[in-house]
């Protein structure tokens, strides 16, 4: 066992992870700070809503779709230069956040759409009929009701971030899938192209698993 690992930096595996949890982290908090309230805005003004606005829900769709269209690794390449404006560098942790809030917010925004929708109209119009506000009926009405979807969206959201930590990579984010790209890859060291899949596969897993339980315990159902 030890020869087959024998490339492998049990030290740089342990930087790289806390490189792509922080990525992760960082990323999931802004994505979910900006994501949350664009999907709200989307169903409040999309066709036969309470609040439509045709206008600006196809400026915000076509927005959205454009963003999700790109392929991430272009994405990155793209935002090379609003990176470096926003962070200072283009390089590191800090150097992919923007691009991977850029890539997973609209398709987190769409999902809260979507799980928005899933929510009874009536509970909707029960509110507005005991004379709500607009800010009573977001918050007490629509985002309680589809906090399990919501949940479940972001949990869907996390694991996509984690896939884009991956191809971060190539261009020096750092992370696994960094180490992976110029070990694993470039310097045809099998062992430590495993053990970072491996490890990225358990943390997808962990995810998933702490979704669903946030789920069920929220479901009313």
């Amino acid at each position: 066992m030890n020869a087959f690992f024998n490339n492998v930096d049990w030290y740089d595996i342990w930087l790289a992870t806390l490189d792509t949890l922080m990525m992760l982290g960082g990323s999931m908090l802004f994505t979910v700070l900006f994501g949350l309230p664009l999907g709200v805005i989307l169903f409040l003004t999309a066709p036969k809503q309470m609040f439509e606005q045709k206008a600006l829900y196809g400026i915000l769709s076509f927005f959205v779709n454009v963003l999700r269209s790109l392929p991430f690794i272009i994405l990155l390449i793209v935002m090379i230069p609003l990176t470096l404006l926003i962070t200072g560098t283009s390089l590191g942790v800090a150097g992919a956040i923007p691009p991977l809030v850029a890539g997973a917010t609209p398709f987190f925004a769409r999902l809260v759409e979507t799980a928005l929708r899933e929510v009874d109209k009536g509970i909707i119009e029960a509110t507005q009929a005991m004379g709500a506000s607009t800010w009573q009926i977001i918050t007490q009405a629509l985002l309680p009701e589809a906090r399990p979807g919501i949940i479940a969206a972001s949990t869907v959201t996390a694991i996509t971030l984690v896939s884009y930590t991956a191809m971060a990579g190539v261009v020096g984010a750092g992370g696994l899938g960094d180490l992976a790209i110029r070990f694993g890859y470039q310097r045809f060291q099998t062992d430590v192209m495993v053990v970072t899949v491996v490890l990225l596969l358990i943390l997808v897993q962990l995810l998933q698993s702490l979704g669903d339980r946030l789920v069920i315990h929220f479901s009313r159902k």
